[in-house]
């Protein structure tokens, strides 16, 4: 099994392609942090989120840590599938990218988990203005979602790989940008 991660800063797309790879009958494994975002909002009503929630809630630490788990338990869970290929909506690095981007320090630990959890193809969705959104698990400026998309591309090229921009075009143009990629995987 080839697992492909896509990959980007918030409202560039990668949910809507991630869907549309779904309509066409290829396995997608879905964003981890909406719902927990949501819990976080549920849980402590005093709670506002100016930017990410990494830096919103109480113990920025035990959250990056819960998202990191439970994209190491989605990685895992996937193991046993039988498909060719694996859509993941975000990869475990982007954790890294984000507390980097957010300047928050991690151990080792969280680097391991990373070279413990390869990919092999990262797509990046690159910031687009004119699609830019906030919503109710979205929080970060555009002038951030710029800041994250360095940040997940550097985090990516450090931990050794090869990050392949998606263009900026139609959701069909990009799922066929990406199927046309990675079509000798398989």
């Amino acid at each position: 099994m080839k697992k492909i991660v896509i990959t980007g800063g918030p409202s560039t797309g990668k949910t809507s392609v991630i869907e549309q790879l779904e309509l066409k009958g290829l396995s997608c494994l879905h964003e981890v942090i909406r719902d927990m975002t949501a819990e976080q909002q549920e849980s402590n009503q005093d709670v506002i989120f100016k930017s990410n929630p990494i830096v919103s809630v109480e113990d920025p630490m035990a959250f990056n840590q819960s998202i990191l788990d439970a994209r190491i338990a989605q990685y895992e869970s996937a193991l046993n599938k039988k498909e060719n290929l694996l859509f993941f909506d975000r990869g475990i690095p982007d954790v890294l990218a984000y507390m980097d981007c957010f300047r928050q320090k991690y151990p080792q630990a969280f680097i391991d988990a990373c070279t413990q959890h390869p990919y092999d193809v990262i797509f990046l969705m690159p910031p687009w203005k004119e699609i830019y959104l906030l919503d109710q698990e979205r929080f970060e400026s555009y002038a951030e979602a710029q800041l994250v998309d360095t940040c997940l591309r550097n985090t990516y090229t450090q931990l050794g790989y090869e990050v392949i921009t998606v263009p900026k075009d139609s959701v069909q143009n990009r799922v066929d940008f990406i199927l046309n990629a990675v079509k000798n995987l398989v």
